[in-house]
């Protein structure tokens, strides 16, 4: 049975604030962001992907924002998905956030 530790699982480094540690199968990413340089003044610029997305808020206060949709308050608990291709991101308004993401398919461009 394939197990990743969490004392294994050494984060990488995406900027400044931004680390995330992966596992993944051939058609499903589970992805760990921790994210400790906020809040922000701003949210991020919208992005978009061809991947599925479901989100779970571990800890941390964010702002969701999603084309077509309300601008959504989340916290600890709270869930979000995206389809393929819609406009999305967030804003951070805690000091630190850790956020679980599924992706299907995978993020070839995390890997």
């Amino acid at each position: 049975m394939p197990v990743l530790k969490s004392v294994d699982a050494t984060p990488r480094m995406v900027r400044r604030g931004l680390s995330r540690r992966f596992a993944h199968t051939e058609h499903l990413m589970v992805v760990v962001i921790d994210f400790t340089d906020g809040p922000w003044r701003e949210p991020e610029p919208l992005q978009h992907h061809v991947h599925e997305q479901v989100t779970y808020v571990v800890e941390g206060e964010i702002l969701f924002f999603c084309e077509g949709e309300k601008t959504e308050r989340l916290v600890a608990g709270d869930m979000f998905w995206v389809p393929p291709d819609k406009r999305h991101g967030i804003q951070l308004l805690s000091s630190t956030a850790r956020l679980v993401d599924s992706f299907t398919p995978i993020r070839e461009d995390f890997l």
